[in-house]
């Protein structure tokens, strides 16, 4: 077990606290749009400044969301797993206003315009089915559906978050390929390149530990037999010469 950097545990009281200065840091880009929409900072292109703001805020906490348990694994903070549902839920929420922003302003309203753009454009149709994950992903989140799936079965549905993450780098990759700008992207796919990676490592380590005991118990059980065969040779051999 890695030595603990943080405290492993928490006080209600504290966690209380905490809790509240992710609800405020979370709603500070929002906090943030409606200041320059107020003062008439969005630029040139407002739609574009809004929508490309929504969608990178979005990127930026799924993947803070995922750095939770790695992080978790690493210092010993066991508290940050509470955090972790709150988190994915601003991540949707600033997904949602994404989506919103290319569905009432960029698309009108029209659903046929909207399948249209969604079948024609690569990064529509990635954008909109990470959307459409993260949206399976929150309405999955509440206790009282984790008890109904069973633990199990809600911990492999929620291994859709690395899909989302994933479908989101292809996103934002192919919008920027119009552009010819893929710098802050690749940042992007780093990060996740780097979380999906620790997550491989530790369930590889997973595996090969339970598969340590396991051989030890079969190598144990041949050598108990291999001794029990050499402890009667001599007496089957003794026998074979009595009767002879």
């Amino acid at each position: 077990m890695p030595a603990s950097l943080l405290a492993p545990a928490l006080s209600p009281a504290a966690l209380r606290r905490l809790k509240a200065l992710v609800w405020l840091l979370a709603l500070l880009p929002l906090a943030r749009l409606v200041w320059l929409g107020a003062h008439d900072g969005f630029g040139a292109n407002p739609l574009e400044f809004v929508t490309r703001s929504t969608g990178t805020w979005a990127l930026v906490l799924l993947c803070v969301t995922l750095a939770i348990t790695p992080l978790r694994h690493w210092s010993g903070a066991h508290w940050l797993v509470r955090l972790r549902r709150l988190l994915g839920l601003f991540a949707f929420f600033y997904a949602c206003l994404h989506m919103l922003l290319w569905f009432v302003v960029d698309q009108g309203l029209d659903p046929s315009a909207m399948l249209a753009d969604v079948i024609k454009r690569p990064f529509i149709t990635a954008g909109f089915t990470a959307f459409a994950l993260m949206a399976i992903l929150a309405v999955t989140s509440p206790h009282a559906v984790v008890r109904r799936l069973g633990g199990r079965r809600w911990q492999m549905l929620h291994r859709l978050v690395y899909v989302v993450a994933v479908l989101a780098i292809l996103h934002y990759w192919w919008h920027k390929a119009g552009k010819n700008d893929f710098g802050e992207v690749t940042i992007y796919a780093a990060v996740v390149a780097v979380l999906l990676g620790a997550r491989m490592v530790r369930a590889w380590r997973r595996r090969m530990q339970t598969a340590k005991p396991a051989g030890k118990a079969q190598d144990g059980a041949g050598d108990s037999t291999g001794g029990e065969a050499v402890r009667m040779m001599p007496a089957d051999r003794g026998t074979s010469s009595s009767d002879a």
